[in-house]
């Protein structure tokens, strides 16, 4: 699978695209231009893959058993091959861990990619993302559908898991706007700061106005101003 990197230095940020798209999609809608004097002055570098969404949570064709395994070997290649490639490039410690955004179905695989690994990530930038993966699954359920499902895993999380203290060691941060295409959107991430707050760990859910809406010119705005946050604050 294809990725590219941007910058020299700086804290690795990895890029996930949206439904569908690949890994040139971010440097195609302009998303980077915002923040390019990190990049240039070497304080972040951002490593946009690729996902395979046609092949699963866009197949309606295969059995949900299927494509949900097709989608559990792109965690795996995501973790166990891109990452270490990735840090080696960079030159860094293996033991580094990298900071995650995306948006839209980015968010989203950007988040259960956080959720899922607090020992591979430790800050997460989710833009307008859904949570709730279930209606994808068409009644089916395994263990894959479970574990890339963030709303029952979160739910079910007991109040020891050590993941809650990695989280509460990370930087998780969920913005959402409130206008056009961004209704199930902020419904959903609604439902998720509510499991948060009652499972203790600490993220930042960011309600933006009814005049964001669901769309590149709005995630090209709030890109830069929490990365400032991120990296200045």
């Amino acid at each position: 699978m294809e990725f590219k990197m941007y910058g020299h230095a700086g804290k690795i940020c990895m890029v996930v695209p949206t439904q569908n798209n690949r890994f040139y999609e971010w440097e195609d809608h302009g998303m980077f231009d915002p923040v390019r004097d990190v990049i240039e002055d070497g304080e972040i570098q951002f490593i946009a893959c690729d996902s395979i969404d046609p092949e699963t949570w866009s197949n309606q064709y295969e059995p949900t058993k299927d494509w949900i395994r097709k989608h559990e070997n792109w965690i795996n290649y995501i973790i166990y091959e891109l990452v270490p490639s990735v840090l080696e490039k960079a030159g860094k410690p293996k033991e580094e861990k990298l900071m995650v955004t995306g948006a839209s179905m980015g968010a989203t695989h950007a988040a259960n990619l956080m959720l899922r690994y607090p020992d591979t990530f430790d800050t997460l930038l989710a833009l307008s993302g859904i949570y709730e993966m279930e209606p994808y699954y068409r009644g089916y359920h395994d263990d894959y559908t479970y574990f890339n499902n963030p709303m029952a895993y979160l739910s079910n999380m007991p109040a020891e898991h050590p993941y809650i203290e990695k989280y509460n060691q990370s930087r998780l941060i969920f913005c959402v706007g409130q206008g056009q295409w961004e209704e199930q959107t902020q419904e959903e991430l609604r439902h998720l700061a509510d499991i948060l707050y009652k499972k203790g760990i600490h993220a930042w859910t960011d309600f933006w106005g009814p005049d964001v809406y669901h769309d590149w010119p709005w995630w090209q705005v709030q890109l830069p101003y929490f990365i400032d946050v991120i990296l200045h604050r």
